[in-house]
Parts: structure tokens; C-alpha cells; sequence
């Protein structure tokens, strides 16, 4: 098995532990990795190397538009090592090649786009309502950032942290999930070969208690950006807020996909069947809730389950294979809890139901994309987060009725609206409460698009141009240019 150490100032780094663990692999079920497992001195170190890289050195030397040069380089690098990249994070998480290797090819963009924005940072000159001074504004990095990523689609979220914040010119600790380390580490390595300072970029590998604990509680810490669970967001939330530490939180979802009885159906099934099984519903954005106008709640069930009965399994390398398996043992074991909780509930099973023993699935951990209608939105498998292949349909009467149902959860992350009615679909996406709301397509992103969530799926904004400012401080300063500083403590 190949092993991975740990990376601080700008070189490999054995763990304080002499410790490793396991990665396994998702489709055979092995381990195929030994990943460096990390404590708090491991997390001490890197925080240090990443403060001093801020304070001193090369780095904070560099003009904004030097820095805008380095990160296009950066993104060059990922370029030209994406197929390489892509192939780890298969055999780390699972998922299909051609998602991972579209997400990489689409990667550099994150750092074209705020390498650009780099020396596009400006503060202002305010208009002061007192003569005899002159006040301006800067904008400062923040300093040391915390960056821990999920397992799920982790070089890609990984960008969307590390590029703004290097754009900031902010330096950053990344603790990546201990289920999908190794990508996160090898493209780490390319960024220092391309030219990236030491300490400016430093991974710790391990598990939370040991590794993300310190980390977010580390006094020279100054932000937080995780991706992951709400239970785990709201810890660190806690615990960052204790430091006064700034804190971006991209957290879990229970999206709606809402389709209306005027939609482009087939256009619509291919939208909600995309949206809930491709990437194996693990992502934040899955579109795990179909809300289906009742006329035709019977006719669209039908072509969902006959669009996604043959739906290929088997090796997420192979360019046939249209669902990969389950990423963690531990989540196999999730899923395939909820598919029991909803039937104790009460839905009934349209497609699937349970996990898949198909010959081409070999040893690894898969669920059958499943279907359950006769679903109440109060059910559990309608109300909590399950990330996988599984989807509850429930139907709507009318407009209000939708907008009900779609808000009637405590996440607000993205929402989908199927309709051929402009009118309508503007209604929609004004009173639907997410961060996202797509019409007539779904799990669209972009480097230029802000996203991010409502209610309890999190704080804060990634991509677009506010994600700068995410890693970015306001300084005010004041100049006397001729008002009278006169003796306090005399009477005028």
C-alpha cells in the first residue's frame, strides 16, 4: 500500500504518532493506502509554519498581482495532472471517473478566476463628515485559515476554500477527510513544485477528535471553512466562536425538486433522476425530495423508475458504469438504515429498496437507487439529510402547497422548479428559502455563481466575487491633515 505523510512547510512531514492508517477502497472493499495519523502537535506544527509563512518570508512580500501570477501557475499544474488527481479520488471515495475528472478538468478555473480578482482588492476613501482629516479603508487577510473538506468531492470543494483564500493572501491548514486523504496531499506536492512558498499551504491528515479539534481551537487560527455535517458545523461553530474566529460553514440539505404539471417532463425526469442519483445522491445538493403535482404525480413516478431501473453499476472507472458505490463503510451502513426507517414509516418501495448484489458489484458498497413514494414530509427520510441513492416522493396541489412543503424543513441549500410558466417560476424562486434555486435544470455551479445556504445548511458564501471577501478584513485608517488636537482636560 501506498504510503501518504502528512505535508508542512513545504515538505513531507512523518506524523509526532509514527502512526498510519487504512483507506480503503470503496469498490473492492480494501485498503489500498497508509495515511499519516496526525495529533495536536502535528496540528501545532503546521499552524506555526503557516503563521510564520503570513508573517514573514516570501509570501507576504508578493504584490497582489505577483500573487495572481503564482495562482494562475497553480492552476496550470492542476491541469496538467487532472486524469492522475481523478484516478486517486476514485480509489479513495468511489465515485465515477468521469465525475472526478470533469470536476478536476473544471478546477484551475477556481484559480484563474481569483487570481484574477487578486489586485482587484480595493478599500475606498470615505467622504468625512469632519474637516482636517483624511480616512481610508484596506482591505487584510485574515491570517491563518482552517480549511477541512468532506469525503465526498474533495480536490473540488478543496478549490473552492483554497483559491479565494489564497487570493486574499491568507495562509491555510487543510485538514482533509481521513476517509479521502490522498488526493488532498498529492496536489498539495504539485502546488510547491509549481512555486507556492513554504508553510503557505500545509495538510494534517487523521481523524476529528485528534486532528479538527486542535485545529479549529489552535489560538493563531483566525477562520474556519468546513464542509460537512450540520452536527459537526455547529461544533465548530461553538468552539470557533469561543476564539472569536471568523467561521464559513457549507453544510448539509434536504432539497426539493419541484416538478409542476406544465413542465418539459422528460427534461424533468432527467433533471430529478441526475439530481438524486448521480454521484450516488452523496452530495450537499442532492435533490432527495421529488414534490410532483398530483395529476400527474402516477404518469411521472413511472418514467422515473423506467429512466432509472437499468442504471449501470459496477467499477466508477469504467466509462459504462453509471452508479459507483457508497463512499465509508459507515455511510453504506446509513443508507441502507433509512431505506429500513422509511419502509417501518410507511412509504412504499417504487424502485430498489436495499443493497445492490449485483455481480458487478463485486465486494464494494453499494445501494440500489432507490424510489419511495406515499411519502409524508414528516417522515424522517423526508426530513434528515440521508446522502445516498435515495429519493421520497411527495405530492403538491398547487403553487402554495409546493412552497409549503419546500420550506418545511430546517436546511435551505438548493431547491429545483420544473415549469414552462416564467411567471411561475419567478414566483418560486422568490418565496422558496435555499441558497440556490434552479429552474428547469439542476446541480449547476460555477467558480463565478455565489453558493451556499439558508436555515441550518450553513453560514457564509463560496465562489463568486464575495467569496474574497470571505478571507478578508476591513482596516480603517485615519490621517490629521490639519484639525486641532487640542488639551482635553481644558475648557473651550
Amino acid at each position: 500500500m501506498k504510503p501518504y505523510n502528512m505535508f508542512i512547510d513545504g515538505a513531507a512531514a512523518e506524523p509526532a504518532t509514527g502512526s498510519y492508517f487504512e483507506s480503503e477502497n470503496p469498490y473492492t472493499g480494501a485498503p489500498w493506502a497508509r495515511v499519516a495519523q496526525g495529533d495536536a502537535a502535528d496540528v501545532d506544527r503546521a499552524v506555526r509554519a503557516a503563521h510564520d509563512a503570513f508573517s514573514d518570508g516570501p509570501w507576504p512580500q508578493l504584490t497582489a498581482s505577483e500573487r495572481g501570477a503564482l495562482m494562475r501557475r497553480l492552476g496550470d499544474v492542476i491541469a496538467d495532472n487532472a486524469r492522475r488527481l481523478a484516478e486517486i479520488e476514485v480509489r479513495d471515495n468511489g465515485k465515477l471517473f468521469a465525475e472526478m475528472y470533469g470536476q478536476l478538468t473544471y478546477l484551475p478555473q477556481w484559480f484563474y478566476y481569483f487570481g484574477g480578482l487578486a489586485d482587484k482588492i480595493e478599500g475606498t476613501v470615505v467622504p468625512l463628515d469632519k474637516k482636517g482629516y483624511f480616512v481610508y479603508t484596506q482591505k487584510k487577510p485574515v491570517g491563518v485559515v482552517a480549511i477541512i473538506t468532506p469525503w465526498n468531492s474533495p480536490l473540488m470543494l478543496l478549490g473552492w476554500k483554497l483559491a479565494p483564500a489564497l487570493a486574499a493572501g491568507c495562509t491555510v491548514v487543510i485538514k482533509p477527510s481521513e476517509y479521502t486523504s490522498a488526493s488532498t496531499i498529492e496536489l498539495v506536492e504539485l502546488l510547491h513544485e509549481a512555486g507556492l512558498p513554504r508553510g503557505v499551504v500545509n495538510v494534517v491528515t487523521g481523524f476529528g477528535k485528534d486532528v479538527g479539534t486542535p485545529l479549529v481551537e489552535h489560538p493563531l487560527v483566525r477562520k474556519i471553512s468546513f464542509t460537512g455535517s450540520d452536527v459537526t458545523g455547529r461544533v465548530i461553530n461553538e468552539a470557533a466562536a469561543r476564539g472569536f474566529k471568523h467561521v464559513a460553514l457549507e453544510l448539509g440539505g434536504k432539497s426539493p425538486n419541484i416538478v409542476f404539471a406544465d413542465a418539459d417532463l422528460e427534461a424533468a425526469a432527467n433533471g430529478v433522476v441526475s439530481g438524486i442519483f448521480a454521484a450516488t445522491g452523496q452530495t450537499c445538493i442532492a435533490g432527495s425530495r421529488l414534490l410532483v403535482q398530483h395529476s400527474i404525480h402516477d404518469e411521472f413516478v413511472s418514467t422515473l423508475v423506467d429512466l432509472a431501473r437499468p442504471a449501470r453499476m459496477g467499477d466508477p472507472m469504467s466509462d459504462s458504469t453509471e452508479v459507483g458505490p457508497i463512499t465509508t463503510r459507515a455511510q453504506y451502513a446509513k443508507v441502507l438504515d433509512y431505506v429500513d426507517i422509511a419502509q417501518r414509516e410507511g412509504a412504499a418501495v417504487a424502485l430498489g429498496g436495499g443493497a445492490a448484489d449485483r455481480p458487478e458489484c463485486g465486494q464494494g458498497w453499494f445501494v440500489e437507487p432507490t424510489i419511495f413514494t406515499g411519502v409524508d414530509n414528516g417522515m424522517r427520510i423526508a426530513q434528515e439529510e440521508v446522502f445516498g441513492p435515495v429519493l421520497a416522493v411527495i405530492p403538491f396541489s398547487d403553487e402554495d402547497a409546493a412552497v409549503e412543503l419546500a420550506n418545511d424543513v430546517r436546511f435551505g441549500l438548493g431547491a429545483g422548479v420544473w415549469t414552462t410558466d416564467i411567471g411561475r417560476a419567478f414566483r418560486m424562486a422568490d418565496r422558496i428559502t435555499s441558497g440556490t434555486v434552479w429552474v428547469n435544470t439542476y446541480r449547476a455551479v460555477s467558480y463565478m455563481a455565489p453558493f451556499g445556504g439558508f436555515k441550518d445548511s450553513g453560514l457564509g458564501r463560496e465562489n463568486g466575487i464575495g467569496a474574497i471577501e470571505e478571507y478578508l478584513e476591513n482596516k480603517t485608517v485615519w490621517i490629521n491633515t490639519g484639525a486641532a488636537v487640542g488639551n482635553p482636560f481644558v475648557m473651550r
